[in-house]
């Protein structure tokens, strides 16, 4: 039988097709909005992706070796639905809910696994080794080629976040960092900002597992148009794993602060019994010394001035105190110096009295008492927790602190330019924040309106954040009455209302309160607000409004009583719609608000209370001033 000259044709191009179809995977999310298409080529694995019908990243390449090629031995699909809870977050039930493409490759004798999860909120990819075959080194390639005039945002350590910047002005920005920090990376997340208006972030989870890996480092790529990571990896064992390397969506910039893509990536909880871990809120020392009361008691670093912060909180049901770079004065291997001026040992037995927990600093800059002997010489004290300053941006040292405080039973909080491993509250849940942010008001690198509004929508999207807002004493802060106070006088520019919605709006498992027991004292009416408010154990977050240097608006449920909290750099009035609310129910609303008479500049203390009832459907129009902020606790009526 003789085939006819086109119908031959189209048999040669459709088998053909098909032997290259063996060589492209196309992997969809549960609701057929997220598309991923990878395929082989030059001995790497390239894919792009299209989210809402819309491409966002044009190309981009994943690689674990330079110089090995790669086979696709087998490939297969699979669909994950299922739920778990968390320790505390921003919310309890997770439904961890995707299509995972797994490649079974070869690199050369060295065979492992590649894995591409694709979620309806976004995609991450990972290597694994089963077996290095004796490889000692790897090099973690990946590569974004977002969409022509995408602009991108990031992080900036203590100084304001970068953007709106073009991959130019990116790359330029990088050149400045190289300069003068002698370090090319760039800070994770980035944020991408597409012309089509949606939002993805660039960033890592499950670091913590990843043994032999540093922090993810970004570069621009101007010759490929693109974001570029190469990450050196040392194969630490015989099975190894990458980090996930992870691309989140959103369709406001405020949906990447609360997306669970992250969190369902990293390793399930490594710690058995987890009921000594107590999310919460602290009471802390350093900005308050130098700080007069009006019954002429000064501030300082001695037993008086601790007994009324634990006073304060044990009246307040706040959980913690944090005594901070004071209560010692010179560390040695082996030793820690305690300081002449306080008597810790009386101070932890009369917190211990009263219900209120201890947590101390420790500056590794003084010297190293011996981080293997460091934990327990904590827990010998009796205290519940470090805050770990300088401990440097060193992924294995921090790792080996994780497990360490969590072996000892502390809580650790770690400062100064900390490692952002992004999915550790899940595996230690102990670590509960970081102070990957500007959180200095002795330093006015970034304490503005704009500035917080930008590293909350930012820098938190890494995880919790420590940024020590809640500010009540704003008008003397200013004036430059404390010792540890801005060094530039009436720099503060916010509001006592902005303040309180800040301690909703930054997630945290720990929310340091840097004012005097006396400043909430004298406005208990809008401390309420703080106090009823129960950190970290939330069990729905969701940001209702935000804006890139305008405005953030979030809302958080805790049982069936909700607290949402919004501030605004320029002023205005934002809607917030209650439709979050149950049906045929009817709630007490208690508004915590901004005043026609507050100015953030001249009249920042002037604020107001009020109570209303509000009902599914309802919407508030919350009103601020420039630098100023709304806050509302809704509980149903018994």
């Amino acid at each position: 039988m003789k085939i006819k000259p086109i119908l031959f044709l189209i048999l040669l191009t459709v088998s053909l097709s098909m032997q290259g179809a063996q060589e492209s995977y196309p992997v969809v999310s549960p609701d057929g909005q997220v598309k991923l298409n990878l395929f082989i080529k030059n001995n790497s694995i390239h894919y792009s992706l299209d989210w809402l019908g819309k491409n966002m990243i044009k190309s981009g390449v994943l690689a674990l070796f330079e110089d090995r090629k790669v086979v696709v031995e087998h490939h297969k699909i699979s669909n994950v639905d299922h739920d778990w809870e968390m320790v505390w977050g921003q919310q309890k039930k997770m439904r961890d809910h995707y299509q995972e493409l797994e490649l079974k490759v070869a690199f050369n004798t060295i065979k492992g696994r590649f894995l591409a999860r694709v979620y309806n909120e976004g995609v991450a990819f990972r290597f694994i080794l089963d077996d290095s075959n004796g490889v000692k080194d790897v090099l973690l390639q990946s590569s974004y080629t977002p969409i022509e005039n995408s602009v991108f945002y990031l992080p900036n350590g203590e100084q304001e976040p970068l953007g709106p910047l073009s991959l130019k002005e990116l790359a330029a920005e990088q050149e400045k960092i190289t300069k003068k920090k002698k370090k090319k990376a760039l800070h994770i997340p980035i944020v991408i900002e597409t012309p089509k208006h949606g939002f993805m972030a660039v960033l890592e989870s499950d670091l913590y597992e990843s043994k032999g890996f540093e922090t993810m480092k970004i570069a621009v790529d101007l010759n490929k148009n693109a974001l570029v990571s190469k990450n050196k990896g040392v194969v630490a064992q015989a099975a190894f794993k990458s980090p996930w390397r992870v691309i989140l969506l959103g369709k406001t910039v405020g949906d990447l602060s609360v997306n669970p893509v992250t969190m369902n990536l990293a390793t399930p909880c490594k710690i058995e019994n987890t009921d000594w871990i107590k999310p919460g809120k602290s009471l802390w020392d350093w900005r308050v010394h130098g700080f007069k009361a009006k019954d002429g008691f000064t501030y300082g670093i001695n037993n008086e001035s601790y007994y009324r912060f634990i006073d304060f909180a044990a009246e307040n049901d706040i959980e913690y105190f944090l005594i901070d770079d004071a209560w010692y004065t010179n560390i040695e291997p082996g030793q820690i110096e305690m300081s002449e001026k306080l008597d810790l040992e009386k101070v932890i037995k009369y917190a211990d009295k009263k219900g209120v927990d201890i947590l101390l600093y420790y500056d590794r800059r003084k010297g190293s008492y011996g981080d293997d002997k460091l934990f327990d010489y904590y827990k010998s004290l009796g205290v519940k927790g470090i805050k770990y300053g300088f401990m440097g941006n060193k992924a294995e040292f921090t790792r080996d602190a994780v497990k360490l405080s969590s072996d000892s039973q502390l809580l650790i909080d770690f400062h100064d330019g900390p490692v952002p491993l992004t999915g550790v509250t899940r595996t230690y849940p102990n670590a509960v924040t970081r102070e990957y942010c500007h959180a200095q008001q002795d330093s006015k690198k970034a304490f503005s309106p704009r500035a917080f509004v930008r590293m909350a929508l930012i820098n938190g999207i890494q995880g919790p954040l420590d940024m020590n807002n809640g500010i009540f004493d704003i008008s003397g802060v200013n004036a430059g009455e404390r010792e540890k106070g801005p060094k530039i006088r009436n720099s503060l520019h916010t509001t006592v209302t902005a303040e309180v919605a800040r301690t909703l709006i930054v997630f945290s498992g720990l929310v340091c309160l840097p004012d005097a027991p006396e400043a909430y004292g004298a406005k208990q009416d809008i401390f309420e607000f703080i106090k009823k408010m129960p950190v970290g154990k939330w069990d729905e977050s969701k940001v209702i409004h935000s804006k890139i240097d305008g405005y953030i608006s979030s809302a958080r449920r805790y049982n069936d009583a909700w607290f949402i909290g919004s501030v605004h750099v320029d002023g205005g009035a934002l809607d917030i719609p209650l439709d979050f609310l149950e049906t045929n129910k009817t709630y007490t609303v208690t508004y915590y608000e901004d005043t026609l008479q507050t100015n953030s500049e001249t009249n920042a203390e002037a604020y107001q209370v009020r109570t209303a009832t509000v009902k599914k459907g309802d919407v508030v129009k919350a009103e601020m001033v420039a630098g100023g902020g709304h806050c509302m606790w809704i509980r149903p009526i018994n």
